[in-house]
């Protein structure tokens, strides 16, 4: 994926037909199972969990849940990832942005998700659209080091 040639992305929702591509990324993307209620939530979160295509090749995605917390909506990034030869050509950027955007048209309070403390490529993509470092909980993950996360958080102007 040299630079310079525009990436030629697009997004899809992610439905029963596509579900086991999102499976078959996260898989190779993360050192964690994810269990029927992480799919569930994805797919019930309709237009906030998306799949990447770059060349019609699923490449990367983004999965969310949708909350309410003291009577606001709020989403959760459960997952954003892309395959390791095709990051830094803006597939996780369209990702996030799309993301993003559905929060402003949806008027979603808060945005947030878990990052591992070590992981700094996560934390200083999160920091470039505007998620601040809210808290940091000690032993959140099981099976793998560091244990420890940040909660990473972005909030909206409510309208």
């Amino acid at each position: 994926m040299g630079t310079g040639r525009e990436a030629s992305v697009s997004l899809d929702g992610v439905r029963d037909k596509n579900m086991m591509q999102l499976k078959k990324l996260n898989t190779v993307l993360f050192p964690v199972r994810y269990n029927d209620k992480y799919y569930a939530d994805a797919i019930s979160s309709g237009e906030f969990t998306k799949l990447a295509y770059y060349s019609d090749i699923c490449v990367g995605a983004i999965a969310c849940r949708l909350e309410t917390k003291g009577g606001t909506m709020r989403v959760y990034i459960m997952t954003l990832g892309v395959l390791a030869p095709y990051r830094g050509i803006g597939i996780g950027s369209k990702l996030l942005n799309h993301v993003l955007d559905m929060c402003t048209k949806q008027n979603v309070s808060e945005i947030y998700l878990h990052v591992q403390t070590n992981n700094e490529d996560a934390i200083k993509f999160y920091k470039k659209f505007g998620f601040d470092i809210t808290d940091t909980i000690p032993d959140y993950y099981i099976n793998i080091e560091p244990r420890d996360c940040y909660v990473v958080t972005k909030s909206f102007a409510q309208i």
